[in-house]
């Protein structure tokens, strides 16, 4: 299904979201990867989502992605023996290992990974923030903290520590579980939660063994400084704007948004931005004005996807959530300024024959009356190269494995076509010349830049282009091969 629009979006399920009917409106209504918030739902629920997806995308033959979002480890106080206490300014409150209700001075911290980290002076926040202590001195099973902010803090309020990297792995046991499950059931991409290093990234590619590209969720100030290098061993990115804005001064969260989809941009590596989007249509028909300019402004930017999260999950207008972000993907990407911003933004680091052939594939795109860019691809690099370049006509990417046109969904302006193994280029090029014009993108009449790579079938081989004719009597009439 040709969607008239560059950026893709992401839509979580939920209760709102559960049956064959509604995801396959979802879809129809820009949808174009559906997330698996493993953080709600057991296994059984799961499995019946990502059957009803693959359900829908074999009705309409058109291939859908499908993230499961790992849930991470969880810091969380204890109970407190009244359910809830008010802590005041300037009062002393206590966290420690004591596993007893919790009063108006202190309360369990069932975590002893956080006491080993803390130093005088750290910061503790608690529920999403709205609670902040600094600890005065602590030990190895305690700390003794000032309140900075008051408010009620009641039973298993979760816990953010934005100071230190923690001595904590990114996986759980119950993430390892849900990791085997969904790479089983055949997810196409991974979302890794609490990112701090490189080596939680490595930790869940080794247990992921190639069954699903991995997404590293940028949400704590450990990971924005780890950033590059975090980058450098993902497959993908996922700006988590809501836990970087309880960790960090909120004034800080766009400035590194716009930073790290720059930087994604230029590794060819997909960025999600997400989080609190259009939050306002959990329960309301119209987003606020600055929930539109927000979803605009990552569109502008230059992010591949943009997601839904309660929005589409648990809201009450799931398909209208969706296709609001299409209608301002469209208005956006149709303003001149648009693209404007978008070219200005290109960075040229060009150090491969396939990234020659991409740069050239946009620039003859450009400068002619070229109607697409089609490229093969094995394991989708080329696919990803040509989005880097962001140019004005659609991609289309071809590849006979279905894994790859699944994972290249979350792409910028890519079209997925599934399409036999070809192993000479002349083929190649009429397979290409058919599916722009199955897709609606081209006539008889139109030029298409085709890319691939000889020998066929090999990954990283793109070396050759052709800009090639829609009507197929005239490349059979062709002496090349």
């Amino acid at each position: 299904m040709r969607r008239h629009r560059k950026v893709k979006i992401v839509a979580t399920l939920g209760p709102a979201s559960n049956d064959y009917e509604m995801i396959r409106a979802l879809f129809e209504a820009g949808a174009d990867v559906f997330r698996l918030n493993m953080s709600h739902g057991d296994h059984s629920e799961i499995a019946a989502r990502h059957a009803i997806i693959r359900k829908v995308e074999k009705d309409l033959g058109s291939p859908i992605a499908i993230l499961a979002d790992l849930q991470g480890p969880k810091l969380r106080v204890g109970t407190f023996a009244n359910g809830e206490e008010e802590l005041a300014v300037g009062q002393g409150f206590r966290l420690d290992l004591r596993d007893e209700p919790g009063s108006n001075t202190r309360v369990l911290l069932p975590h002893k990974e956080i006491f080993d980290a803390l130093e005088p002076g750290a910061t503790l926040l608690v529920n999403d923030g709205k609670i902040r202590l600094r600890v005065k001195d602590c030990g190895r099973d305690f700390a003794n903290c000032i309140v900075e902010v008051g408010g009620t803090i009641s039973n298993r309020k979760g816990v953010n520590v934005p100071d230190v990297v923690l001595p904590l792995a990114a996986l759980s046991a119950k993430d390892r579980k849900d990791l085997e499950f969904v790479c089983e059931l055949g997810v196409d991409w991974l979302a890794l939660s609490f990112v701090q290093r490189p080596a939680d990234v490595e930790e869940a590619r080794a247990l992921a063994k190639g069954r699903a590209a991995i997404l590293s969720k940028i949400e704590k100030p450990a990971a924005v400084k780890a950033f590059e290098e975090i980058l450098a061993v993902s497959d993908g990115i996922m700006v988590a704007r809501g836990d970087l804005g309880v960790e960090l001064p909120v004034q800080n969260v766009p400035p590194i948004q716009k930073q790290l989809v720059r930087k994604c941009r230029e590794a060819a590596k997909p960025v999600i931005v997400a989080t609190q989007m259009l939050e306002s249509m959990i329960e309301s028909l119209m987003p606020t004005r600055a929930e539109v300019s927000d979803v605009a402004t990552a569109i502008y930017e230059g992010a591949d996807a943009i997601m839904l999260s309660a929005e589409s999950a648990a809201g009450d207008y799931p398909v209208e959530a969706v296709a609001t972000m299409a209608n301002v993907a469209k208005e956006v990407e149709t303003d001149p300024t648009y693209t404007e911003i978008i070219e200005a933004s290109r960075k040229a680091k060009r150090k491969s024959v396939a990234d020659g052939i991409v740069a050239a594939a946009r620039e003859i795109a450009e400068t002619t009356n070229i109607k697409a860019i089609a490229c093969f691809t094995q394991s989708g690099t080329t696919a990803l190269l040509v989005a880097r370049e962001r140019p004005r006509v659609p991609i289309i990417a071809l590849t006979s494995i279905e894994k790859t046109a699944r994972r290249l969904c979350l792409s910028w302006g890519t079209s997925c076509v599934i399409t036999d193994n070809v192993d000479r280029f002349k083929s190649a090029v009429v397979n290409a010349v058919r599916a722009a014009k199955a897709e609606g993108l081209a006539t008889d009449e139109d030029l298409i830049v085709v890319t691939a790579g000889v020998p066929f079938n090999t990954p990283g081989s793109t070396n050759i282009l052709r800009v090639a004719p829609c009507d197929e009597r005239l490349i059979y009439s062709s002496h090349h091969d």
